[in-house]
């Protein structure tokens, strides 16, 4: 049987590059070899784009000699690209998860999985994904977006609005790069230019007591959502240390919660991500307060990571989809979405 060849597209131009290579080198890894074929290709930090021989050396070596790394010719014209079948784009944060890559895949009318241009940028925008569950009734923490020309002139309503202690974040980033917790107001500018280093927007949220739940979600127009699991950090936070550097990080898979609040946590995730427009993966990200019980949704994630201890494969192990038959499923949702998309006519006669 011809195995199927997927195109591994990794690292990328945000901040999140290496989390991007520990994903790619887990699907490497974890993929079907008997069916799947996969073709290395990496993105460099300052967007050059490399050959499968060359992407295959920033791998650790017993992934590299997992690759097939002959030749492949990608171009954004139909028809043009030749040597893969379907590109898996693991990339983490912008110029990748935002759905830039996602329109240039469309362009070629390559399949990949994942969400399209649309689900994809409203993911990764923070305020905007607020903005789209509020209409929707799913709750969320309030917030604040500032401009990082207006960083200054925010400071007083900022403090009005949100109050101490707060959390700044860039709008358009994931595994809390950029993140910082304000307890008062000498550090607050100095936190929002941080920031803005990183992106151009920045959100600001209070600080809440309460449990972080993460919910999976695997389909297409109905999705299914996994068991919800729960993150128990040593630094107050689920910081950019705790997820990808220490160590002493709890995942309690599944999260300790009453039916209801499972049966809650579900529908609430379903609905986001119907509502953002999303496809084939993402996770949900929660926060339960410890005294109001209050549920409410602070992320979805449409491209979130794929290393050995990430949580999204977690959840799914635990829902009874191992990792190898998770990444099968997300491929089979690849060419059903590209196969209904070409079944649209584009002749208005």
């Amino acid at each position: 049987m011809k195995k199927t060849r997927i195109l591994v597209l990794f690292g990328g131009r945000s901040s999140e590059h290496e989390i991007s290579i520990r994903s790619a080198s887990s699907i490497i890894s974890g993929v079907d070899h008997n069916r799947y074929e996969p073709i290395p290709v990496a993105i460099e930090r300052n967007g050059q784009w490399l050959s499968p021989q060359h992407s295959a050396t920033l791998l650790p070596d017993e992934v590299a000699g997992l690759c097939s790394t002959g030749s492949i010719k990608i171009s954004m014209q139909p028809d043009r690209c030749k040597g893969f079948d379907v590109v898996f784009p693991v990339l983490h944060g912008p110029y990748g998860e935002d759905g830039r890559v996602q329109g240039l895949l469309d362009l070629a009318d390559i399949p990949y999985v994942g969400s399209g241009v649309l689900g994809s940028a409203c993911g990764m925008d923070k305020d905007v994904l607020k903005r789209l569950c509020k209409e929707q009734d799913i709750p969320t923490l309030p917030h604040i977006s500032v401009h990082k020309d207006n960083l200054r002139d925010s400071i007083e309503d900022i403090e009005r609005k949100i109050g101490y202690p707060l959390f700044i974040k860039p709008a358009n980033l994931g595994s809390s790069v950029g993140i910082s917790r304000i307890d008062e107001n000498k550090k607050l500018l100095p936190a929002l230019e941080y920031a803005a280093t990183f992106d151009l927007k920045v959100l600001i949220e209070p600080a809440v007591d309460a449990r972080e739940i993460e919910c999976a979600l695997l389909g297409n127009e109905n999705p299914e959502a996994s068991l919800p699991g729960e993150i128990v950090t040593q630094t107050g936070f689920y910081d950019y240390e705790a997820k990808y550097i220490k160590d002493d990080t709890r995942l309690i898979i599944p999260a300790d919660l009453e039916p209801e609040q499972v049966h809650s946590i579900k529908e609430m995730s379903v609905k986001a991500f119907q509502s953002l427009g999303c496809y084939g993966l993402a996770r949900a990200d929660f926060f339960i307060e410890k005294n109001s019980g209050q549920i409410l949704l602070n992320e979805l994630n449409t491209m979130p990571g794929f290393t050995s201890i990430s949580m999204y494969p977690k959840m799914w192990e635990a829902s009874g989809l191992p990792y190898t038959d998770l990444i099968n499923r997300l491929i089979e949702l690849a060419f059903e979405r590209h196969q209904g998309y070409r079944q649209l006519s584009f002749d208005p006669k």
